[in-house]
């Protein structure tokens, strides 16, 4: 019993943390609805499916809340690549930004079961924070999930 009000305890003060107003004034759940809000508009229903079918194995407990988080991280790559609509790849790369390196072997599962290309190993790199850029020095990009 006290274990169980615990862990409650501890998601829910990571809640409270994610609405915590950063620096610019916005907290983390506020950017992940603008993100969702702005490209709403952008998703067609082939990129919805794909999307429900690489959130199908989070417990359906979670499942929206998985959901939400990663269509934002998507939203968020969409708009940096000012984007008219969301693509295959461009939710392939956000699904890599948003999700866990041990999820990302399921994508290349589902993919393959539906016959599409795998995604570039650029993409991958992303994920493990390591790219080189053209100076030969290492820049270690930051990306933080809570």
């Amino acid at each position: 019993m006290i274990g169980s009000m615990a862990i409650g305890g501890y998601f829910m003060f990571r809640k409270f943390l994610k609405q915590l107003p950063k620096e610019d004034g916005k907290s983390i759940m506020d950017w992940e609805r603008h993100y969702v809000e702005k490209t709403n508009h952008m998703w067609e229903q082939e990129e919805k499916d794909l999307l429900e079918e690489l959130v199908s194995p989070v417990p359906e407990l979670f499942r929206d809340v998985a959901r939400h988080k990663i269509a934002s991280k998507i939203g968020e790559v969409a708009l940096e690549k000012k984007a008219n609509k969301i693509t295959q790849d461009i939710l392939i790369e956000g699904y890599i930004i948003a999700t866990p390196k041990r999820d990302h072997r399921f994508l290349r599962k589902r993919l393959a079961e539906r016959r599409l290309t795998q995604p570039p190993l650029s993409l991958i790199s992303k994920q493990q924070k390591l790219i080189m850029p053209r100076g030969g020095k290492k820049n270690i990009r930051s990306n933080i999930r809570y």
